[in-house]
């Protein structure tokens, strides 16, 4: 599976969401609200989720193989860097 487009839109918050994304793979499939946050290391992103009755979060949609969610972590963090240079 190939991460085939990323819309990015930059936040401007106090808090430590940087950006919101979406992606595309393989032309076929869209994942809305991932989000691009700053940790104590920098950067990560983070799968769309919800909040359940417990009070937890709970991703909506994930990646089964460590594989894909780096491709999709490089992918939107690479748009990122490269959005930036041009803003």
């Amino acid at each position: 599976m190939e991460v085939t487009e990323v819309r990015l839109h930059r936040v401007e918050s106090k808090g430590k969401l940087r950006a919101l994304a979406s992606i595309t793979l393989d032309g076929e499939l869209v994942i809305r609200d991932l989000r691009v946050v700053e940790g104590e290391h920098g950067l990560f992103v983070t799968m769309p989720s919800r909040r359940v009755k417990e009070g937890e979060f709970q991703d909506v949609a994930f990646s089964l193989t460590t594989a894909l969610r780096e491709a999709i972590a490089e992918a939107v963090l690479n748009h990122y860097f490269a959005t930036a240079e041009t803003n």
